[in-house]
């Protein structure tokens, strides 16, 4: 004897097989409707008992794109994801890191240009946008602290100037 759980939310049941078979072709049951079977330990779903098994055919698959209307998703591009993780690595390892701004920020623009003229949908561009400002916060501020320390640190010579 079986139970199930209808779209309204009540339980029908206790019923035979019989019964389910005819509700299955009423299609007021299909393979996702929940079942409990006498004996058993918990509730399952009718698609997965072998009596009520469907042929792979003739039932849609639980979920499809094309019948709920989703779109497919959308992938993220890699160079953006490359640009931020390069704009975070320059400012964790802090003024020793100046490649990582560089490659941020060509990957950044690499990013947008890819995700701008590719026909196929693709995010990341606020990945994009976010490696970029990182690393051309952090590319100016080294360049800007470098420019500094020459300034307050005059160089010395060693050496002597004039005739030997």
């Amino acid at each position: 004897m079986y139970r199930i759980i209808g779209t309204d939310g009540k339980i029908y049941g206790p019923v035979g097989a019989e019964k389910i078979r005819e509700w299955i072709a009423q299609s007021r049951a299909d393979s996702r409707t929940p079942v409990f079977v006498d004996g058993a330990a918990d509730w399952t779903f009718l698609g997965l008992l072998p009596e009520f098994a469907p042929a792979p055919a003739s039932v849609p698959p639980v979920f499809s794109p094309a019948r709920f209307g989703a779109v497919p998703a959308r992938r993220n591009n890699g160079f953006a994801t490359a640009s931020l993780v390069c704009g975070l690595l320059a400012w964790t390892c802090c003024c020793c890191c100046l490649p990582f701004s560089l490659f941020g920020l060509i990957f950044g623009i690499i990013a947008l240009a890819q995700i701008n003229v590719q026909p196929e949908p693709q995010e990341g561009r606020t990945l994009a946008v976010a490696g970029l400002v990182l690393s051309v916060t952090h590319l100016l501020f080294s360049l800007g602290f470098g420019l500094v320390q020459l300034a307050m640190q005059p160089p010395h010579f060693h050496g002597h100037f004039g005739p030997i």
